[in-house]
C-alpha cells in the first residue's frame, strides 16, 4: 500500500489521528510552532512536529497551524485567538510529551468540555443511530413511497416511456 511507506506511516491512519485530545478552543484562529531542524534544545518540539502535529491538524481543520523551521535560537508555540490576543509558549528543552500536556492544558478544550459538545446531535442527521429513522419523518419531506406512493410523472418507469407502451 503507498500510503504505508516513508517513516512512522502509522501517523497516517485515521485510528492514529482520530485518537488525540488536541482540540483547540473555538477562539483560536493560527497556531504556529517554530523551531530548528538541529540542536538538543529543539528535540522536544521536532518530535511534537513529527508525532502530534498531523493529530492536531486532523481535530482542527478549519484553524492555520503553521512551522517556522530554523528561523529562531529557542522553540517557541504562538497563538493566535481571534480577538487579537497572542498566547506564547516557550518550549525551550521540553519533551514532547511535555509540550504535549502544556498545549492541552494552555489553549484545548476540556474533557468535560468535549464530552457536552459529543452529547449533542445534529437534528439533520438521520438513520438507524439517530433520532429519526428515515428523511420521511422530518416535517416538510415527502412520505415513504412504501407507504403513499409517488405520482406516475415523478417516476423514471413512466417517465421515459413511450405514450404507446403505455
Amino acid at each position: 500500500m503507498p500510503f504505508m511507506k516513508g517513516p512512522a506511516p502509522i501517523r497516517r491512519t485515521i485510528e492514529y489521528l482520530d485518537r488525540n485530545k488536541l482540540v483547540l478552543k473555538d477562539r483560536v484562529k493560527i497556531f504556529s510552532i517554530n523551531y530548528n531542524t538541529k540542536g538538543e534544545n529543539h528535540e522536544g518540539a521536532r518530535q511534537f512536529v513529527f508525532w502530534h502535529l498531523p493529530q492536531l491538524q486532523f481535530k482542527n481543520p478549519n484553524i492555520q497551524i503553521a512551522t517556522f523551521k530554523n528561523l529562531t535560537p529557542s522553540p517557541f508555540i504562538r497563538c493566535y485567538l481571534e480577538n487579537g490576543e497572542e498566547v506564547l509558549m516557550d518550549v525551550d528543552f521540553k519533551s514532547k510529551d511535555d509540550i504535549y500536556e502544556r498545549v492541552r492544558k494552555t489553549i484545548c478544550k476540556s474533557e468535560e468540555t468535549l464530552k457536552a459538545e459529543d452529547k449533542f446531535e445534529n437534528p439533520a442527521n438521520f438513520g438507524s443511530k439517530c433520532q429519526k429513522h428515515c428523511i420521511c419523518e422530518v416535517p416538510g419531506q415527502l412520505p415513504c413511497p412504501s407507504l403513499v406512493p409517488l405520482p406516475r410523472s415523478w417516476r423514471g418507469k413512466y417517465k421515459f416511456q413511450k405514450p404507446d407502451e403505455l
